[in-house]
């Protein structure tokens, strides 16, 4: 048996024709939501193309609702692909108390203070050959060792936050080997190319995205990935999968979404986490995070009903 995919947010203008039907169509089995969505008590929330908009800001409405959710009782962890000084920042500025995954997942902090609950660098015996073959062929590639990306010097900078005391450019990669890498990061087609090409078979995570024609690679540990990380904290803090809501847009929000009571794609998600994920709300543009709380976690709160 199973049930239509459900799209709880029937405007969305900023989603295009094949986007609107890869909303209604699909299916996710029933059993799992046959007694209806369990009560949430935490909300895991992806950072960019997610609770930021395209300005990277945090609109009115989500805070708003980040709020009211607080109020209540839900928690709210962020959890980002980034490294731990943006999680951290908008946690303090969301006044959030608990704790932030970052860097893919292979670290997790204490809000505010910053303390480090947990970390899983890259191994060494992967991270050295990485590391030499990058430096060697002179491929775009940022070290995240220290809380601190170190590039050559002289490397483009891609977005508007590679830049500041927590990018550090240095002459030469390879003594970073001799440091725990949380997780190394490969820009550009050539780069992300030669690096899938030659180390293919290595146990390490690769994390392929894209940024309109801008390709990335992220390698982390087998070990750090966003689900394992959330899985790990909710252990830790006595919160069941089936009360977490995760929200997300990208490849690497994919299986956190599948293994959360309720997993929420954004509408500006690629179509395949569009198709992975039960439920879907508008875009990082027009609060879509906002109305997934309204929705499963502040209505049933309340006592609203709202046919899906």
């Amino acid at each position: 048996m199973y049930l239509r995919r459900i799209t709880f947010f029937l405007t969305l203008p900023r989603v295009g024709r094949l986007r609107r039907r890869a909303l209604r169509e699909g299916a996710l089995d029933a059993p799992r939501y046959a007694g209806g969505v369990p009560t949430i008590q935490l909300v895991a929330l992806d950072l960019d193309g997610t609770l930021l908009d395209t300005r990277e800001t945090i609109s009115p409405a989500n805070r708003a609702a980040i709020k009211r959710a607080q109020a209540r009782g839900v928690r709210i962890v962020l959890i980002t692909g980034r490294g731990a000084d943006a999680p951290l920042a908008f946690g303090r500025e969301l006044g959030l108390t608990d704790p932030i995954i970052c860097a893919h997942g292979a670290l997790t902090k204490d809000c505010p203070s910053g303390r480090e609950r947990r970390h899983i660098a890259v191994p060494r015996e992967y991270a050295t050959p990485l590391i030499e073959f990058a430096q060697e062929h002179r491929l775009d590639t940022a070290v995240y060792t220290g809380e601190r990306f170190h590039r050559i010097a002289g490397a483009p900078r891609y977005m508007d936050d590679m830049q500041g005391p927590l990018w550090v450019d240095v002459p030469d990669l390879t003594p970073l080997a001799e440091h725990d890498s949380t997780f190394i990061r490969f820009f550009g087609k050539t780069a992300v190319d030669a690096i899938s090409t030659q180390f293919s078979g290595m146990p390490v995570h690769f994390k392929f995205e894209t940024w309109g024609d801008f390709e990335e690679l992220a390698i982390t540990s087998e070990e750090a990935t966003k689900e394992r990380a959330l899985t790990e904290l909710c252990g830790d803090l006595h919160v069941d999968a089936d009360r977490v809501m995760a929200i997300g847009d990208s490849r690497n929000d994919v299986p956190m979404l599948r293994w959360a009571g309720v997993g929420v794609a954004m509408a500006n998600a690629l179509p395949e986490v569009i198709e992975a994920a039960p439920f879907v709300t508008t875009s990082n543009d027009d609060d879509g995070v906002a109305r997934a709380i309204e929705r499963f976690v502040l209505e049933p709160r309340e006592g609203k009903k709202r046919s899906a």
